[in-house]
């Protein structure tokens, strides 16, 4: 089965009668590796959740596409693996217990999930350290485990909200290199983050500030149209224009 695309229309959203999306726009074709990139409460947790459909928007609409043919979310939503921002592992089991826990849940057969098992712990390198406990994990080595957990059902459509937050800088490079590697089993993946040097690691980026669609192509393409060597001054300039309009 291909990737799940995406694509969002005119999406909005009040959280406690604050604007959390503002008209939001945004469409993410299949098996790519998609950026949504923007500072802190710029939307996009907001924005990940209505496209796993946790959250119900004001107006707006979110269609979901294989092969160019428009699905239904029931059709697609088995498809679908989502990795949150905050914790969601359980400290007290090891990694192979995590992984056995998550075999259950998904309904994989023994032969499916050996050979999946085997080629997750391959590309994480984990495979030395399935007896140790999740709290004893790195910070680094807890973000793969998530993965590993989300990639058993091999989606094909992979939500992940600030996986490299909080990472030291070389596991935040581990997992941009996993994730990579990923772009070969046919599934779109979706990554949000609040560090703008990470823009450049994906195929396509797609700026959110304010809940508002800023702009969104590949990397290099939208620094050379602006004028920007980094994504920094991208939204420097935005943020200094808005704040212009608003005085």
């Amino acid at each position: 089965m291909p990737g799940i695309a995406v694509k969002v229309e005119n999406l909005h959203k009040k959280m406690k009668k604050v604007p959390a999306l503002r008209g939001l726009s945004m469409a993410f074709p299949a098996e790519g590796l998609h950026g949504i990139i923007g500072p802190e409460g710029a939307g996009k947790t907001t924005l990940l959740r209505h496209i796993m459909g946790l959250l119900t928007a004001d107006q707006g609409s979110i269609r979901y596409f294989i092969n160019d043919e428009e699905k239904q979310f029931s059709d697609v939503r088995s498809q679908f693996a989502y990795m949150p921002q905050t914790q969601s592992l359980y400290g007290e089991l090891s990694i192979h217990e995590h992984l056995e826990f998550f075999k259950t849940l998904y309904h994989l057969s023994e032969k499916e999930y050996k050979e999946r098992r085997e080629k997750l712990l391959q590309i994480t390198r984990l495979g030395d350290f399935t007896d140790r406990l999740a709290s004893e994990l790195s910070g680094g080595m807890y973000k793969k485990l998530g993965l590993i957990c989300a990639l058993l059902a091999e989606p094909k459509l992979m939500l992940l909200d600030e996986p490299t937050n909080g990472v030291d800088p070389l596991s935040r490079r581990d997992f941009w290199e996993l994730l990579h590697r990923l772009k070969d089993e046919q599934v779109t993946i979706l990554v949000t983050t609040s560090y703008m040097d990470e823009a450049l690691k994906c195929e396509q980026v797609h700026l959110l500030f304010d809940g508002q669609t800023l702009l969104e192509g590949p990397p290099l393409a939208i620094l050379k149209e602006q004028h920007c060597k980094t994504f920094d001054e991208v939204f420097l300039r935005y943020d200094s224009s808005l704040a212009q309009v608003k005085s």
